[in-house]
């Protein structure tokens, strides 16, 4: 019987075992560093979810009649017109009309939170600007 015949060499395992090990480590250590950036990324995902929450009108505040001739004003939210009530916190309606649409005077005016006094005005001013 000849010695070594059907086996590979001992010398080539040690080899085989250790790129072996080797690449399992590499690949250990590149999942592991996807895992944390996936981690790091996540809360600042759960805040977007939470302005996404946010978005959904107070209804306390429309039967307490604060929706009613206080006035409302106009903000840009994620580069869009979005329409708060007269505490500016309380969004009442989020619109469709792009920020970057407006003219640049416009754009100025929203962007530092435009008044509206009446609900027709508000109307109106969505009127004017939505496609």
């Amino acid at each position: 019987m000849e010695k070594g015949c059907g086996f590979v060499k001992p010398k080539y395992m040690i080899g085989f075992f250790s790129a072996l090990i080797l690449i399992s480590l590499f690949l250990s250590a590149g999942y592991r560093i996807s895992y944390d950036r996936v981690l790091e990324s996540r809360p600042a995902s759960e805040e977007r979810a939470a302005d996404t929450r946010s978005i959904e009108t107070d209804p306390s505040a429309e039967e307490d009649g604060a929706a009613g001739d206080a006035g409302y004003y106009l903000c840009e939210l994620h580069g869009f017109v979005a329409v708060y009530l007269e505490d500016r916190k309380t969004l009442y309606e989020l619109t469709d009309i792009p920020a970057g649409s407006l003219p640049e005077e416009v754009r100025q005016q929203v962007a530092a939170g435009k008044h509206v006094r009446t609900e027709e005005e508000l109307y109106g001013f969505l009127e004017n600007y939505s496609s």
